[in-house]
């Protein structure tokens, strides 16, 4: 530990980043403690195994006796009664973000994953691959690498993978996350228009990336994707060594020969300047996987990880939790729980899925559930990312009420075009009658696919259940 024993009470203690992070904090040797609504797994179940029980509700009696510290989730307003209380007593008071570059980056060599899609995939193969390649690795993730089954874990190493998340970091801190946690070392995945409730057009959040390329220091490393223009242009500023990846040639690193891809995952190989070719076994289905591969590649060779190791090490990954992630089978239908929420990432997923299963139906449930997902600016893009599949329920707006009339995507005109261009696209007033809907439609040999960043309502469970019911 760096400094002394603190008492330290989180606001908002179950969101994705803050629970990990408390229970980091405690295994430093910090009294943690925090308030929150009443919460669920697996949140809760990740504090209650680190012995962290959460207050509920933000009662103002619940700072007391006053912590030393108080971080505050970005999900936090500022008239949150524990925030106000906080200022009026003078409290010392941080950020999610800034708390981590405080007590785990500042001794360390952060390697940061930024970019629209990909962070978390990318963040969880690299932290994967540093622990079995037995460099004891602190990470954080913003999911759960099933080969480590926690999001978080300090580590003696010299690396402390995170993922960069351009998200603001608190009411008080309105800057990307990722501007905080001092990158020696930055994957840049993607750059695409997202967050449109913080970041009001595209030139916007360019910004943002454009500030976090900066951040290595000269000696540092800068992986982007150089299959993307809008990558190759931000990381062009970047003042250290830059590496592009991707799956066309004219990038630094890129496979050598064709990708094959199988129910089993993708092959290829890859050229080392120090022992040649490499065959690649990535037991996940999807080219925009095997570009993550590739970035994690490049940043574990520059480290001087063994080849042969790292590529043993990605030849048993097993992925991450709510990405592509396989809920159950019931009478020859397998249910499959996904993140996707930007048109991007939906074709993607959709896609990696046709290579998976090419010979089943896929079936997709999609939720449009944060304010950029909900928005008419990406109707065109949905057109397109949802042509992969073969039968489509769309569930409600989940944040309708919060945007007008003209800004919010026309679900009903989008199922109507999706239908017209031969994709059947049954728009639903609810969850619920989207679950009645999905489960008269089920038939041996779909694939049902939840896309939601959100929970759903446990939508991809109630399915399983619902078919095992029938």
């Amino acid at each position: 530990m760096t400094e002394q024993a603190l008492d330290i009470h989180f606001i908002a203690i179950g969101g994705t980043g803050m629970a990990p992070l408390a229970c980091l904090l405690q295994e430093m040797g910090h009294r943690v403690r925090g308030s929150d609504n009443p919460l669920y797994p697996p949140m809760n179940t990740l504090l209650d195994a680190a012995g962290i029980e959460p207050m509920v509700g933000f009662d103002i009696a619940h700072l007391e006796p006053a912590p030393d510290l108080v971080i505050v989730g970005n999900a936090v307003p500022r008239h949150n009664p524990q925030a106000l209380e906080t200022e009026r007593l003078g409290i010392d008071r941080i950020s999610m973000p800034q708390a981590l570059s405080r007590f785990f980056l500042s001794q360390r060599k952060p390697l940061v994953v930024a970019g629209t899609h990909g962070k978390t995939t990318t963040t969880s193969m690299a932290s994967w691959i540093y622990t079995a390649c037995e460099t004891d690795p602190g990470f954080l993730v913003g999911g759960v690498p099933r080969n480590l089954g926690r999001s978080f874990h300090q580590g003696t190493g010299p690396r402390f993978i995170i993922e960069g998340d351009e998200y603001n970091a608190a009411y008080f801190d309105r800057g990307a996350k990722f501007l905080h946690y001092r990158p020696e070392t930055a994957i840049l995945t993607s750059v695409e228009y997202d967050h449109a409730d913080l970041y009001p057009d595209p030139d916007s959040l360019l910004a943002a990336y454009e500030k976090f390329v900066v951040l290595p220091p000269k000696d540092g490393l800068v992986v982007a994707c150089g299959d993307s223009p809008e990558v190759r242009r931000v990381a062009g500023i970047a003042g250290c060594p830059v590496i592009f990846y991707g799956l066309e040639e004219h990038n630094d690193l890129h496979p050598a020969g064709p990708v094959v891809a199988g129910p089993d995952g993708s092959r290829f190989t890859v050229r080392d300047p120090e022992v040649g070719e490499v065959e690649i076994h990535l037991p996940m289905t999807g080219l925009h996987n095997v570009c993550n591969l590739l970035a994690v590649w490049a940043v574990a060779r520059r480290d001087g990880l063994d080849p042969h190791a790292v590529a043993e090490a990605f030849s048993r990954f097993q992925g991450i939790k709510r990405r592509l992630d396989v809920v159950g089978s019931h009478a020859g239908v397998t249910v499959i729980d996904d993140f996707a929420h930007h048109p991007t990432a939906v074709g993607k997923t959709i896609a990696a899925l046709g290579e998976q299963f090419p010979e089943r139906r896929i079936v997709v449930a999609f939720e449009p559930r944060s304010l950029t997902a909900g928005r008419s600016f990406f109707y065109q893009a949905y057109l397109d990312a949802f042509g992969g599949a073969d039968r489509i329920f769309l569930a409600p707006i989940f944040h309708a009420q919060r945007l007008a009339a003209e800004d919010r995507l026309d679900s009903a005109g989008l199922a109507a075009e999706l239908t017209d261009r031969g994709v059947a696209t049954t728009r639903t007033e609810s969850n619920e009658e989207l679950l009645e809907k999905v489960l008269a439609e089920a038939r041996t040999g779909d694939v049902v696919v939840t896309m939601s960043s959100g929970k759903f309502d446990d939508l991809p469970r109630r399915v399983l259940a619902g078919l095992e019911g029938r």
